[in-house]
Parts: C-alpha cells; structure tokens; sequence
C-alpha cells in the first residue's frame, strides 16, 4: 500500500470507476492481450481482486466517495487509502490519509485540491436531485448526453472533456473522477455485427472494454505529473449467471471487481 500523507498534497489524483466492469472479463481480456493498454500500466499486468463496496453505481460509489474503496478478497482487516475522521475504524492505518470531512472531495478541498467529476451514467447526469448527488461532492462536475451509455464514442468525448479541465487547472492540485459509461448496458454497439436485437452478451461487455483500452492511453497521457492512479470498477453484472441479468443483486460476477492502483511519474 502507497504512503497516501506523502502523496497527498505532492501528487495529482485520479480514479478512473470503469462502470459495471466484471472481475472475470478483465483477467481474462488481460490475460489474452486484449488490453494492451490497460497491461502497461496495471502493475504486474493482473488486476486485483476486490469486493466492491456496493452493488450498483450510486450505492458504490457514494462508498468511494467516503474512502471505502472496493476491498481484498482474502481476509482482513485491510487499511485504506483514504479514511475520514471516524472513532474506533479498524482500517485507518498509519499509511493512510485521513481527512475530517464528511466526503474525501470535501476533504481534498480542504487540503487546497481543485475537485472535478466527469460523468458517465445516469446517477452523474445532474438532470434529477439524484443525478445531482454525486457531482454536487465536487467543486465542478461535467456531464452531457455524449458522455451516457447510449454513445458508442462516451469515452472518447468524456476525454476531451478532460483535456479542457486539465489545460485550464493551473496550479492548483487535482482530484479528478472519470467515471466510464462504457461497459454498463447497453454496450451490444461496441459488439462488431451485434445488433439492438442480439442484445447486451457477455462478449459486447468484453468489446466495450477493448473500446475502452483504445482510448486510456490519452487519458493518462493528458494527467499532469507526478499522478497517483486508482483503475476499478464500481461494480460488476450479471448476463444469465443463474438466471439473473443485470446488477443489484448479491451475485459474485456483481461483487467481484478489478483494481488497481500506481503512480504515473514519467510520459507512457
């Protein structure tokens, strides 16, 4: 685990919530090549294996949000990266950054950082109170119809996007959360030959993570150095696992998400 009392203030923040990624389809897409981009800055070249700390995306991520990022599968206690002020935790350790605040982006504030959200799926969308929830935790947050799950180019204009927000930054530290729409359904689009008939699959969530690899690259390129990097999903799904589809549900395709976490100090 990062010393975060040393990376924070020194370093910019990214966290990168890849939205309803699946553990098993990342390995695997990984472990065939598939995502090569992904492999050179994964550490190791292998995703971690974590429970995630919720089962869908405003539930998971209202956790992140408060430093609870998806955990170790293998016993415990494990100490966080971040943690606020909270009596008797037993995962604030002493490598971890803990702020009094009631949110880590109020806390990061607080410690002089400029917070930004660039959004992806509906409960980012600013449209209802509750779309407005989770981008009203930064000082600026973005979100447009091209950034949703209906686009077949939403990450590719959520960067863009973030190359305005990282040229105009200036001095200032910052926390920036991209949350990628890609993967969540619908995604059949990302499928070559699939069609709105043929549906969400197993492998048009697959093709939507090779979309994503693609494209990753230039988002990391654009972060200003020295980055530390957190890579997860928020969450995993489910296509016909014992009968169920989608997410929300206490599955293990739906608990169990990727991670990872570096440093970027050098151009890729």
């Amino acid at each position: 685990m990062h010393d975060m009392n040393e990376i924070v203030g020194s370093h910019d923040l990214l966290l990168v919530t890849l939205d309803t990624l699946r553990f098993d389809v990342a390995q695997e897409s990984m472990e065939s090549g598939l995502t090569p981009e992904l492999a050179r800055v994964v550490p190791g070249g292998r995703w971690k294996r974590r429970h995630a700390p919720g089962s869908f995306t405003y539930a998971s991520h209202a956790a992140m949000l408060a430093g609870f990022l998806p955990t170790p599968t293998e016993p415990g206690p494990h100490p966080r990266l971040f943690a606020a002020a909270f009596p008797g935790s037993e995962t604030t350790g002493g490598r971890t950054w803990a702020f009094d605040a009631p949110d880590l982006p109020s806390g990061l504030a607080r410690a002089g950082y400029h917070t930004v959200c660039v959004g992806g799926v509906g409960f980012f969308n600013k449209l209802t109170p509750l779309g407005s929830a989770l981008p009203g935790l930064f000082a600026e947050s973005h979100w447009e119809p091209s950034f949703g799950v209906t686009s077949p180019t939403s990450f590719e204009s959520q960067i863009e996007r973030v190359a305005e927000v990282v040229a105009r930054a200036g001095d200032r530290r910052l926390f920036l959360l991209v949350n990628v729409a890609s993967l969540h359904q619908p995604n059949w689009f990302h499928l070559p030959g699939a069609t709105r008939e043929h549906g969400d699959t197993r492998e048009s969530h697959a093709a939507a993570l090779r979309y994503v690899d693609r494209h990753i690259g230039r988002l990391l390129t654009l972060m200003r150095r020295p980055c530390f990097v957190v890579i997860c999903s928020d969450h995993g799904t489910a296509y016909g696992e014992d009968g169920h589809t989608g997410h929300r549900i206490g599955h293990e395709v739906v608990w169990t998400v990727p991670y990872a976490e570096f440093i970027l100090e050098k151009d890729l």
